[in-house]
């Protein structure tokens, strides 16, 4: 009979690169990646295939290489590609900001949805909207600067010689109260017209995103995701407590504060793309972790399993209800919400909290 340890052996390979280097690779871990890549890029498909004109797959397929008809290029390139661009990188980001969010707090409700993130951004957002009337440009940047000003502030009040776990968690529920009660003051300004523009942004949607919400977003995975992943060492370091990831070299505040402004700018960009899409970012790292059943972070398989939740999730909101009458964050606030029952229900149990 295998032993824990041999069991766990078992799912790793050494691997050694041209260079002489040996390379530790977790295979269940790879698999489930590459398995939650298909996913994503099969449901995107899926999904560009996907509205008033359909388009079966292998159409797609030959017209995003270019040997589509005008009338499926246009459909493809210019309507409905750039939708679901955006979609697979807000799900990466949100997938990825809520590892880390959880890892660095070593808690399971670390997430932006519990500490109030997306709380700012839709404050920034609602400021542009309620009080400038502003453009969608602005609102986004709004929606971007209210999400690093209630990260900044998370962070200050929950310092102290350090940034504990459970402060952290708990500042960030005491900062989304207060900023959900200024987001309801908002909404009563208001006139009728900024009202529901403004209620309708909160939904979280991935309906009427073109390309001028891709690049921007596009570039700053580019730049945040190679960032956090050649960090990914120290966090797991950082997992077995900050004393033993001093004695193994890592410098932990200065790695935990880059970490930190990598989740907030990557939540916050997210959420001034397609406004406030619920539970993505807690749900994604904790289902990447239980297909991987590895220990540590698992950022890359959050990435992936982000992108291919909000993809799906996006695809089941047009097939059941149509996407203008069921947003895509309803879809994944109901199936969050029942998740994160399940979650405490499961925490309980064990005794956690």
């Amino acid at each position: 009979m295998k032993t824990t340890n041999d069991a766990a052996k078992s799912t790793h390979r050494a691997v050694r690169t041209p260079g002489g280097l040996s390379i530790r690779l977790d295979v269940r871990a790879f698999v489930v990646v590459l398995l939650l890549l298909v996913v994503a890029l099969a449901a995107s498909v899926v999904l560009i295939g996907t509205g008033d004109f359909p388009i079966p797959a292998a159409d797609v397929l030959r017209t995003l290489v270019g040997e589509g008809n005008a009338g499926q290029e246009f459909i493809v390139n210019e309507l409905r590609l750039p939708r679901v661009l955006v979609g697979l990188l807000v799900g990466a980001s949100l997938g990825l900001g809520g590892a880390l969010f959880q890892s660095i707090s070593r808690n399971p409700l670390g997430s932006p949805d519990v500490l109030g993130l997306g709380q700012g951004a839709t404050a920034g957002a609602l400021t542009m909207i309620v009080l400038f009337s502003g453009s969608a440009n602005q609102v986004a940047l709004g929606a971007l600067a209210g999400g690093l000003v209630t990260g900044f502030a998370i962070y200050v009040l929950a310092w102290k010689r350090g940034v504990h776990g459970y402060r952290l968690v708990l500042v960030g529920i005491g900062v989304s109260a207060i900023v959900t009660a200024v987001n309801g003051y908002l909404l009563t300004k208001s006139d009728i017209v900024d009202a529901a523009r403004a209620v309708v942004w909160m939904t979280g949607s991935l309906d009427g995103r073109d390309w001028a919400q891709v690049w921007p977003l596009l570039a700053l995975c580019a730049v945040l995701v190679p960032l956090v992943l050649a960090n990914g060492r120290g966090l797991r370091m950082m997992e077995m407590g900050d004393d033993v990831a001093y004695a193994l070299g890592v410098r932990v505040e200065r790695v935990r504060l880059l970490l930190l402004v990598a989740a907030v700018l990557l939540t916050a960009s997210a959420t001034a793309a397609a406004g406030p899409v619920s539970f993505v970012a807690l749900t994604a790292p904790q289902l990447a972790r239980r297909l991987t059943r590895s220990p540590g972070p698992n950022l890359l398989a959050s990435v992936c399993m982000g992108a291919a939740l909000l993809v799906v999730a996006d695809w089941a909101s047009q097939r059941a209800f149509g996407a203008e009458q069921l947003p895509v964050g309803v879809v994944t606030g109901v199936l969050g919400g029942v998740y994160l029952l399940w979650l405490l229900v499961t925490e309980r149990k064990a005794g956690r909290i």
